[in-house]
Formats: structure tokens, sequence, C-alpha cells
């Protein structure tokens, strides 16, 4: 068909530059449920709670992975660890927000099952709002924890301590131990359960 005439209708800047994926965000409105909006940059993760409407969307609850330093945190902004512990600070606000459930807004985002959006989304799960998500998409508590990564540092150790002092440089400037990062997140995962969850 030719895209020259009356008839050729030019699609929406941000379909056009693909960034929204309008049919399956109708789809998602359709719920009339809120939407649990997790967007994953290189460097930060950003919950946030969103109900559309009529004027706009509303943002009733968000958590952004800089905060985390507030509460102790001293690993990276962009791994899995700090993805859950973001879902689960973004839960506990949507709580207290009066939101009980919503639906996960991936936007454009392949859904890759055990990826960090997902392990927001189990954050989120854990704090108590009620998400429909498939079957194995939830990373494994192992993976959450980071004990990956602390397997990942013993060895990189072993082999060359260079390369592990290079790899791990930003947690070693922030004073903590990639091996240490287990315990490290269950004690920031503690103070957010106490400071947020009671």
């Amino acid at each position: 068909m030719s895209r020259i005439g009356p008839r050729y209708r030019v699609q929406f800047r941000r379909k056009r530059e693909g960034r929204t994926d309008y049919q399956h965000r109708l789809k998602l409105l359709r719920s009339d449920k809120p939407r649990l909006v997790v967007r994953i940059s290189l460097k930060h993760v950003i919950a946030q709670i969103i109900r559309a409407t009529p004027g706009g969307d509303l943002t009733l609850a968000s958590a952004y992975s800089k905060e985390l330093g507030g509460l102790g945190w001293k690993g990276s902004t962009s791994n899995t660890s700090a993805a859950y512990l973001v879902g689960l600070l973004c839960g506990y606000r949507a709580l207290k927000a009066g939101v009980k459930e919503c639906v996960l807004d991936l936007s454009m985002r392949s859904p890759t099952p055990q990826a960090n959006a997902f392990a927001a989304l189990k954050g989120a799960l854990d704090a108590g709002l009620q998400i429909p998500r498939g079957e194995g998409v939830l990373p494994s508590e192992e993976r959450l924890r980071g004990e990956h990564i602390s397997q990942f540092a013993a060895k990189l150790k072993s082999d060359d301590e260079d390369a592990y002092r290079a790899r791990f440089s930003l947690y070693f400037k922030r004073g903590l131990s990639p091996e240490q990062l287990p315990e490290h997140f269950n004690q920031v995962k503690q103070a957010i359960i106490t400071q947020y969850g009671g």
C-alpha cells in the first residue's frame, strides 16, 4: 500500500521511537488496577506504582535505588539484590498508600525469566502486594542475596588479585568486600522491614 495520500496515518511519536507498545498498555489499563512499573538503567533501578486517570498517570508510590544508600546499602545500585530491595521498599510504600494489588508493567522490555525486573517484582510480593505472575519467572533466594556475586568474587580473587581489585573497585570504595554481599543484603533488607514494614 502506498504511504502517500490521505489514508496514511502517522503513528504516535513514542510508537515511532519504539518506546511504547500502545496495545499492551491498553490491556494493562483495562485491568483497572494500578501498575507496578519497573525501569532499570545501567546504574539504577526505579519502581513505581502508577494509576491511570483521565488527566494522566498518577504516581501512588515509588522507590529509587539511590535511596538504598540512606539505609546502609553499599553494593551496586543496579544489580539483582538492589532491584529486590527497591521492589520491597516500593511495595511497603504502596501498602501505606492503600494499594493492595497491581499488575506488572515492563513496557518494551522483554520478559526474561529471573531478570532484575522480576527481582523487583519479588520484592513487591514479599512486601505484601498481590501481583499476578507466571511460574518460574522469579529469581532464586540465593541470587537475590547476591551469592553468585560473592562466589565469583572469591574465584576471581584466587585466580587474579589485580582483576579482582579492578572489577570490584566500587565495592571497596564504599567499604564492602564483595564476598560479604549476602550478609550485607540481609542487614539492609531487615532495616527496610523494620523501618517500613511495621
